[in-house]
């Protein structure tokens, strides 16, 4: 008998899909419940070297997990079974999401990548944003609407659109940034049958996945005998909780460990303030005392009590009560963090910062005023993001920042101006309602004032030795 065969679509070609999602479907297969497989696409050419070695190789490459103790685990993945060729217009992408059997279309683009301001609307501002308003697909919007316009003029099943990013609320604000998109493009039509035929779950999904180093390629060689030109590391430790609104049917998730829920919100909550936001924390603290490496920084006593401080102070007050152990999330955290097997780069976790502070850090700002408790020990995030920046300006960051929605001209003025705390302080796109507070602000310059001299005696300290 035939098996049928169902398409993930997955639009985002890096290491942590290969990480997650590819592997659950990987190991739903290994227990012989083939009819998922991954047809695997980017919406930009950054990852063509990447797909085209994928598909030398079938789509199959070999996952390295590593636990804190140094326990490696090997493992070849077979879920991706389709490789979709980038092309200028993105016509196979396309192509591969109007078939009947792509049943749900996921994607990881970043935080970044969904142009969302602090009150979570659509950043018609931005320059991608504005091109795809008027037919490109540089966004995930621009390039859904072509899918979803092509299986709505050819009667396509209905499909779930998923979100595996850490954004709070992920599938609701990217739908609604959606279906602000195609109201401003006037597309009333498709809008009404995208809100009629697809869902978007809220997700949270967890595995830290630094870029792949050069070394591994040789130790799975040695392992499995495998001539593995794009192998993908991350740690031993995964979770995925997706709230079950799959419109068009879904792989049997539950069978491999990933947690089915009605709500994801406790979840996100905990992890996107407690592990992304400490995790920025330690990268952005870490590079400006001279660190490369994410365990090395956690392992510092005082960027550690930072993360922990933060965390202790205002977090855990914040999101309590709650089904999880707060603080033993919190102490599972750090510890994966100083895992000195994965050595994932403050480069990496330091990116997109112009998106994490107001998704990850000001909620808890906020919630501290609400409850009459100056945020200081989650001041001092801004803080370190504000001095990283600083010398991002002065050209003094050892590697190059990476970030989305980075305007280089508006920070590096606002640097260049007479009181550039104050220019940040007031940001609204950063701090939303706080810009307007003036203890804020006197708590941010007080706070930014002692990271710098924290940062600048290390530093001079390190040039002593």
């Amino acid at each position: 008998m035939t098996v049928q065969r169902n398409i993930w679509m997955h639009i985002g070609a890096g290491s942590f899909h290969r990480a997650h999602q590819a592997w659950y479907l990987h190991r739903l297969l290994k227990q012989g419940e083939g009819d998922w497989t991954i047809a695997l696409g980017n919406i930009r050419d950054d990852a063509n070297a990447l797909l085209t070695a994928l598909d030398a190789q079938h789509g199959e490459y070999v996952l390295e997990t590593v636990t804190p103790s140094g326990e490696r685990n090997y493992e070849k993945i077979t879920s991706i079974q389709t490789i979709i060729p980038w092309d200028a217009e993105l016509n196979a992408l396309v192509k591969q999401g109007v078939k009947p059997e792509t049943k749900v279309i996921a994607f990881t683009v970043t935080e970044g990548g969904y142009y969302l301001d602090t009150h979570f609307n659509l950043d018609v501002s931005n320059a991608d944003i504005q091109a795809d308003l008027k037919g490109a697909a540089k966004t995930i919007y621009g390039t859904l609407a072509r899918v979803l316009h092509q299986r709505f003029h050819e009667n396509a099943q209905p499909v779930t659109l998923l979100n595996c990013d850490n954004l709070r609320h992920n599938g609701e604000r990217f739908r609604n940034g959606m279906i602000e998109f195609l109201t401003l493009r006037g597309e009333t039509e498709l809008l009404t049958w995208m809100k009629a035929n697809t869902t978007s779950p809220n997700t949270m999904v967890d595995r830290i996945t630094p870029r792949p180093a050069a070394d591994i390629a040789g130790r799975v060689k040695q392992q499995l005998n495998f001539n593995d030109s794009v192998p993908v590391m991350g740690e031993a430790f995964i979770q995925w909780v997706i709230e079950d609104d799959f419109i068009a049917g879904r792989p049997a998730l539950e069978k491999v460990g990933v947690e089915m829920v009605e709500s994801v919100l406790p979840y996100e909550e905990a992890k996107i303030r407690i592990l992304n936001a400490s995790h920025s924390c330690i990268a952005w603290a870490g590079t400006l005392i001279g660190q490369s490496f994410i365990h090395e920084s956690t392992d510092t006593a005082d960027i550690c009590k930072m993360a922990y401080d933060y965390v202790t102070q205002d977090v855990i007050p914040s999101l309590t009560p709650s089904p999880l152990d707060l603080a033993d999330y919190r102490d599972v955290v750090l510890d994966r963090f100083s895992n000195p097997y994965i050595c994932d780069t403050n480069q990496r976790v330091a990116a997109d910062g112009f998106s994490k502070i107001p998704g990850f850090i000001t909620p808890t700002l906020m919630e501290c005023y609400a409850r009459n408790q100056p945020p200081e020990a989650t001041a001092v995030l801004p803080a370190l993001f504000f001095v990283f920046m600083q010398r991002w300006h002065e050209g003094e960051l050892p590697y190059t920042y990476q970030d989305g929605i980075l305007d280089e001209a508006a920070v590096h003025a606002m640097f260049e101006s007479a009181d550039p705390i104050a220019v940040y302080a007031q940001d609204s796109k950063l701090f939303g309602p706080l810009a307007q507070k003036t203890e804020f602000e006197q708590l941010l310059r007080k706070t930014i004032n002692r990271i710098d001299t924290w940062a600048k005696a290390h530093q001079l300290q390190a040039a002593a030795v």
